[in-house]
């Protein structure tokens, strides 16, 4: 699941893992347009699906394919001469995505323990929803997984829908175009990998910019510029997009920034930005009242800049600009996220409802319990690191 690439039969290909419990989502990739990028024995599907059930996808199901992936996952780490990190994309309302990658993780912490995990999840929203159960899912595998990745950035399908349909007019946004937002903040995440920059920040800079205490692990996720595709933003400034980037509006997950407090942050330039326009932009920033970091945060801010400009999906629904920001943040106002699905998992789980079809796959009671504890720790720990 690593995001470089290696040559294989005279063209680059994406040295990529996509892993499936049922074949029908990756059947449409095996078929369809980008069907010869990928190497097809790293197309990898089940026979049925995980039935939105985090105890299929990690204890039945999930263990009839772990050997098959793993061996695959050997073989294209093999073949590089630097890993840097994994990192996963997953959505964790389903059962794949919650159960069979919780498994996977484990298994990669014990094979590959000085490699880093990073991790890009979509958390279930407030709002939309396609299963009742989202809530147990995502509780339960950050539970899990709590010690077996080294950054999760948290999205989640409301902000991202809104986004698509209030800034980019889409009227009835798809997962293809919410995929294609997340994509665009992925390939600014990955970009000193793959191209020049003063000052480039690498994954591993990431890693120790944005995660002061391990546990607190949970950066959330803004872009700027978004405009549709109607719009060339060839005159945004850098003063603009930075300071965009802070706006609710242009975050992917529902939480207002100024009501926490601020304990890392990077901003990812890309494109044609000039050093001298950020450190002014940062600047602006300083002064605003709304934008408050903890008292023990020495610098506050972490730059990287990347001289490739951004680059959009052809016949796409963002606008093209010379230059864009990404905005990672550790920030102390996640923990209400926690606490609105922690919310919806206690209602559920306090009339045991559903909970057969969890007991059915091999799991147990007390597992709940102790998920729903490990969650309200999470939710104190930050609240703690707030008040410092």
């Amino acid at each position: 699941m690593s995001f470089i690439f290696f040559l294989q039969s005279g063209k680059f290909t994406p040295r990529s893992v996509m892993i499936d419990l049922e074949p029908n989502v990756i059947n449409q990739i095996r078929t369809g347009d980008y069907q010869y990028l990928f190497d097809p024995s790293l197309l990898i599907t089940g026979k049925e699906n995980a039935a939105n059930n985090f105890a299929r996808g990690y204890y039945t199901l999930g263990q009839e394919i772990i050997e098959l992936v793993l061996e695959r996952i050997q073989r294209i780490c093999e073949a590089s001469s630097n890993l840097p990190a994994f990192l996963i994309f997953r959505s964790l309302g389903g059962g794949t995505g919650s159960g069979f990658t919780t498994l996977l993780l484990e298994q990669l912490s014990n094979d590959y323990k000085k490699v880093s995990k990073f991790d890009f999840s979509i958390y279930p929203a407030s709002n939309i929803s396609t299963s009742i159960v989202e809530p147990y899912n995502a509780i339960l595998t950050t539970h899990y997984i709590m010690d077996y990745e080294h950054c999760c950035f948290v999205l989640d399908n409301e902000a991202l829908y809104d986004i698509c349909a209030r800034r980019l007019g889409i009227e009835r946004p798809t997962y293809m175009n919410i995929n294609r937002l997340e994509a665009q903040v992925v390939s600014a995440t990955t970009a000193s990998s793959r191209f020049e920059g003063a000052p480039n920040v690498g994954l591993d800079i990431l890693q120790t910019a944005l995660v002061p205490y391990p546990r607190i692990h949970f950066p959330s996720v803004a872009y700027s510029p978004i405009t549709n595709a109607k719009s060339f933003n060839m005159n945004v400034t850098v003063s603009r997009i930075t300071h965009d980037s802070f706006e609710p509006t242009n975050q992917m997950i529902k939480c207002d920034l100024k009501d926490g407090a601020f304990m890392s942050c990077c901003l990812l330039y890309r494109g044609n930005v000039a050093l001298n326009d950020v450190n002014k932009a940062i600047d602006m920033l300083k002064g605003r009242k709304s934008i408050q970091f903890v008292n023990w945060t020495p610098t506050g801010f972490k730059i990287g800049i990347n001289y490739q400009a951004p680059t959009t999906v052809p016949d796409g629904e963002l606008g093209t600009s010379d230059r864009s920001v990404t905005m990672l943040c550790n920030n102390t106002v996640i923990k209400n996220a926690w606490k609105r699905l922690l919310r919806k998992y206690k209602l559920m789980f306090r009339k045991k409802a559903f909970l057969h079809h969890y007991i059915g796959e091999g799991m147990e009671e007390s597992q709940f319990v102790e998920a729903q504890e490990d969650i309200q720790t999470l939710i104190r720990d930050y609240q703690e690191v707030e008040n410092t």
